[in-house]
């Protein structure tokens, strides 16, 4: 990782903006290594932090409480920016204490479809419902006949966002795997239309 930071980084510009910015001036490896270090809770440098939190960044700098943000936008660093050197991180933020983190490294997973549909399978019990409900969606773009029961079973979910982003993704597996492992092709029962409620469901 070289040692120099992007100067003048404004606050107010978008995440995507921001991040194409520091790539510019310090390039795809260097960013990536940084965020990677930033998911691991070390410190990549105080005008990095501002390049990928903005605003927020700023007040870490100015004394208030990082708590988990850090971490959130290392992540986040990763739908702009991408090599498989990154893939480690995501994984391992997929078990971090703080559900942000874990909310967001299953929106990685998503964004750059990786295979690793178990890992991902896990959070369908978190206690957080928006993680569950991410990863149901992530389970939607990467998941196979494997991850079917998973998704039925956050059909059921006592949170209707979850139930949704589950008939979504049982949708979008239904598409696109082969007839006889498509979700309900063996026990008559059709995935819900993503409108939150599973079909024949209390």
């Amino acid at each position: 990782m070289t040692t120099h930071t992007p100067k003048n980084q404004p606050n107010d510009d978008s995440p995507a903006e921001r991040i194409a910015k520091v790539v510019a001036e310090l390039g795809e490896d260097d960013v990536i290594a940084r965020a990677t270090a930033l998911i691991a809770g070390l410190n990549a440098g105080e005008e990095f932090l501002l390049a990928v939190g903005g605003r927020h960044a700023q007040g870490i700098l100015d004394g208030a409480p990082a708590l988990y943000w850090p971490e959130v936008w290392g992540a986040r660093t990763f739908l702009y920016v991408w090599n498989d050197s990154a893939i480690p991180a995501v994984l391992a933020g997929l078990g971090n204490q703080a559900w942000r983190v874990r909310e967001m490294s299953a929106k990685v997973v998503a964004r750059r479809e990786l295979q690793y549909p178990a890992e991902v399978a896990a959070l369908a019990t978190d206690e957080v419902a928006r993680v569950r409900a991410q990863a149901a969606r992530a389970l939607g773009e990467i998941g196979s006949a494997d991850e079917v029961d998973v998704l039925r079973s956050l059909l059921k979910d006592p949170e209707i966002e979850v139930r949704r982003e589950a008939g979504g993704a049982l949708k979008k597996l239904r598409a696109k795997l082969p007839a006889a492992e498509a979700p309900g092709a063996s026990d008559g029962s059709t995935a819900s239309d993503g409108s939150g409620e599973a079909p024949n469901e209390g």
